[in-house]
C-alpha cells in the first residue's frame, strides 16, 4: 500500500503538472503576455511544481529529510543521472558562453545552499533571499533574449525543451489576446484543476515515502535523497532525452542546469517563506558536498570547452549508481 501511495503521487504529480503548466500557459496567452514570459515564468516554473509541492507538503508535516532531501538529490540526479543517459544517447557539448555563465550560477548556488545548511536552518530570511534571487536571474534572462545577445540563458533552454516535448504547447506561436469568456474559464479550470492533482498528488509522495521510510527502517533522507528525487525530476529527464535525440545537446544541458537554478532559489526559497525548515545533518556534512562537487565538474567541463561524450555520461551514471550505493543503509 505504501508503495501505490509513493507510485500513485508521482502519477498524479505528473499529470496534474503538465495539466498546470498547459492550463497556465494557454490563460496568459489568452490575455496577451508575451510568449518570452511564458516560457520564462510560467513554463520553467511550472515544470518544477512537483518538487515544489512535495518540499512543502514534507515541510509542513516536519520531515526535512524529504523536503530538503529532494531538491539536493534532484539536483544531483539531475547532473550524474540524466546529463550521463543524454550523453549516452548523443554526446553534449558544454562550451556555449551562456551556458558557461549559467553553470557559474549553478556552483554559486550549490554553495550558497551548503553555506546555508551548515547552519541547519532554511529560515523566512533565506527563503526570501534566494527567492529574491532567482527573480533577478529571471529579470536578467528576460532582458538577456530581448536584446538578442548570443546564447539562450539557462532558463530559456529549460522552457525550449519543455516545449520541444509539447508541441502543442504554443499551437499558435504567439499570444492570442482577446479569446471569449468560455476559452478563458477553460483555460483557468485546466491550471485550476492540475493544480488540484499536484497538490493531492504531492501528499500521497509525501505520505507513502514517510511510511516506506518507517516501515523498512530506512531514514526519510535518504529516501528523500534518491526515490522522490528521481520521480519528482521525471520531467526534466524526459525532456532532457528528447532534447538529445533530437541533437539538441544545448537545449538538454540547458534544462538541466536550469532546473539546478529553479530548484535551489525557487523550491527551496518558496519552501522556506511557507515552512520554515532545517538541514538535515547528513546532508550538511556530505550530499551538500557532492552536489557542490558535481556542479564543479560540470562548470569545469563548460569553461574548457570539452563534451560529455559515451564514454563521460557512462562515467556520471557510474558515479550516481556509487553515490546511491554510498548512502543507501547496508
Amino acid at each position: 500500500m505504501d508503495f501505490l501511495l509513493l507510485l500513485g503521487g508521482l502519477l498524479l504529480l505528473a499529470l496534474g503538472g503538465e495539466a498546470l503548466v498547459r492550463g497556465a500557459v494557454q490563460l496568459a496567452e489568452r490575455m496577451g503576455v508575451s510568449p518570452l514570459l511564458i516560457g520564462l515564468t510560467l513554463v520553467g516554473f511550472g515544470t518544477s511544481t512537483p518538487e515544489l509541492v512535495t518540499s512543502i507538503q514534507a515541510a509542513l508535516i516536519d520531515s526535512p529529510g524529504i523536503a530538503v532531501g529532494n531538491v539536493v538529490g534532484s539536483n544531483i540526479a539531475n547532473i550524474l543521472l540524466i546529463l550521463g543517459l543524454a550523453a549516452l544517447i548523443s554526446p553534449v557539448r558544454v562550451g556555449s558562453t551562456a551556458l558557461r555563465r549559467d553553470g557559474v550560477l549553478v556552483l554559486a548556488t550549490a554553495v550558497a545552499f551548503t553555506l546555508v545548511g551548515w547552519t541547519l536552518s532554511l529560515d523566512r530570511l533565506v527563503g526570501l533571499a534566494f527567492f529574491a534571487g532567482l527573480v533577478a536571474y529571471l529579470v536578467y534572462a528576460w532582458r538577456t533574449e530581448r536584446s538578442g545577445a548570443v546564447g539562450h540563458p539557462a532558463a530559456y533552454e529549460k522552457a525550449q525543451a519543455y516545449e520541444g516535448t509539447h508541441p502543442t504547447l504554443h499551437a499558435s506561436g504567439a499570444a492570442a489576446p482577446g479569446a471569449g469568456a468560455g476559452a478563458l474559464l477553460l483555460a483557468l479550470g485546466m491550471a485550476l484543476g492540475g493544480l488540484a492533482l499536484v497538490v493531492f498528488g504531492g501528499r500521497l509522495l509525501v505520505d507513502g515515502a514517510v511510511a516506506i521510510a518507517r516501515d523498512f527502517g530506512i531514514e526519510e533522507t535518504v529516501i528523500g535523497l534518491t526515490i522522490v528525487a528521481v520521480g519528482t525530476s521525471m520531467p526534466e529527464l524526459v525532456t532532457s532525452l528528447v532534447a538529445a535525440a533530437r541533437r539538441q545537446s544545448d537545449v538538454a544541458l540547458g534544462n538541466i542546469l536550469g532546473s539546478n537554478i529553479y530548484n535551489i532559489l525557487g523550491i527551496l526559497g518558496l519552501t522556506a517563506l511557507i515552512a520554515p525548515t532545517e538541514v538535515p545533518a547528513q546532508i550538511a556534512s556530505f550530499d551538500s558536498l557532492v552536489m557542490v562537487a558535481v556542479s564543479a565538474a560540470l562548470l569545469l567541463f563548460a569553461w574548457t570547452g570539452l563534451r560529455v561524450g559515451r564514454r563521460e555520461g557512462g562515467a556520471l551514471l557510474a558515479g550516481y549508481l556509487l553515490y546511491v550505493w554510498w548512502i543507501w543503509p547496508a
